[in-house]
């Protein structure tokens, strides 16, 4: 406070003497309002000068993380605008070498991040913001950014042989998901810390995944899956997820490293716990929670979105999961009958997950990326007992 006052005592002291010279000659007013004028903008500089010194370190720390990390953006001299995203994710087993058509056989979904996504119609954001309030996942301050996403799209399970129509109990079961998610990402800009929370519903054992495999195949002129009518809850019944995840940031490394851990819960069709720790390296100009590989779970959040700008980047990107898995309604079936299910101390309560993926986005705003995914098998013994592995390709957009 004394500095402040000081400012403005030499200004005051200057503008009364500059006045008192000058209005001596009545020709001189002019000048002396302009002289004035200009001290006045003295002061102002000043106490903004003043006020810039004073600002809590954190806000400063924050503009400079920002700065550092998006060093391309702020050479665009552009009005400031929400920024949104939209991405499209394809996963299939045979996107990877050798011939596959087993187990997790293929997902697509669409996101939407954003404005958009936060006041749309049809999403989740109001009963996923209720269920974060209830589990205390509130963690607004003035140095969170908060972004909401939404999620709908398909995926499906299938044995390893596809031609025999008869359910087979040695054999993991046909199973089916469509769903609709809401996202919620909180991002601690000081600490460096994201919490992610998501709330999912969908229909298990609806035909239209096996069909759009099916036609697939024929267009391919591959083998026609013939057991989907013993898929989990065949007709269709009605399922949920809601997943937290907590995201570590680690900024000890270089400017072209990203290395991050997420511990993550989630209870529903799947309820586990996980740890993971992941990294990307290249030429990185995203926010470091914008790109999310350890979240997806199957055909489930696998595809990117961000409410970043669009920026030139490429980098390679890998990581590792831990998993400890209590229930999978993929395999053990929910409340309706199925033809083929498991028990669950016929199935490996841990899993281990890794991926490897590169991703190249261009200045206009596109991106797409390669994943290649796999992990532990999830049936301890039998025919079922093989890891799964499969591949994945993402097209985005930053709006």
């Amino acid at each position: 406070m004394q500095q402040k006052e000081q400012y403005r005592t030499s200004a005051r002291k200057i503008a009364a003497t500059v006045k008192k010279f000058l209005t001596k000659t009545i020709g001189s007013q002019v000048i002396a309002f302009a002289l004035l004028a200009a001290t006045n903008s003295f002061i102002v500089v000043a106490q903004d000068e003043y006020l810039v010194q004073q600002q809590p370190e954190w806000l400063q720390v924050a503009a400079l993380i920002e700065d550092e990390k998006q060093p391309l953006l702020h050479l665009q001299d552009l009005p400031s605008k929400p920024t949104s995203s939209w991405a499209f994710a394809f996963d299939n087993d045979v996107l990877v070498p050798g011939h596959r058509d087993q187990d997790y056989t293929y997902g697509l979904n669409f996101t939407q991040t954003g404005v958009k996504a936060r006041n749309a119609t049809l999403s989740l954001n109001t009963p996923l913001i209720a269920l974060d309030e209830w589990f205390g996942f509130e963690h607004s301050s003035l140095g969170t950014q908060e972004t909401f996403s939404r999620e709908m799209g398909a995926f499906g399970f299938t044995p390893e042989d596809i031609s025999q129509s008869e359910a087979n109990p040695h054999d993991r079961p046909y199973a089916s998901l469509i769903y609709l998610s809401g996202s919620r990402e909180q991002v601690d800009l000081v600490e460096n810390v994201a919490w992610k929370s998501t709330l999912t519903v969908g229909v298990l054992g609806l035909d239209m995944v096996g069909e759009l495999q099916n036609i697939a195949h024929q267009i391919t002129n591959g083998e026609k899956a013939q057991g989907w009518n013993n898929q989990i809850s065949d007709g269709g019944e009605l399922t949920g997820r809601y997943v937290l995840a907590r995201q570590k940031y680690f900024d000890s490394f270089s400017e072209n490293v990203e290395v991050k851990s997420t511990l993550q819960a989630s209870i529903g069709y799947l309820t586990e716990a996980s740890w993971s720790l992941s990294m990307r390296t290249g030429r990185i100009h995203s926010p470091w929670s914008s790109f999310n590989p350890e979240m997806a779970s199957y055909g489930e959040k696998s595809s990117y979105s961000s409410n970043a700008k669009a920026v030139s980047e490429r980098y390679f990107w890998a990581g590792v999961a831990v998993k400890a898995r209590a229930y999978n309604a993929f395999l053990q079936g929910q409340f309706r009958d199925s033809a083929v299910t498991y028990e669950h101390h016929q199935l490996n309560p841990l899993l281990v997950e890794a991926w490897a993926g590169y991703t190249f986005a261009f200045k206009q705003g596109y991106r797409i990326s390669y994943v290649l995914r796999g992990h532990s098998s999830e049936i301890e013994e039998g025919a079922g007992d093989r890891n799964l592995l499969w591949g994945g390709i993402i097209i985005a957009r930053s709006i």
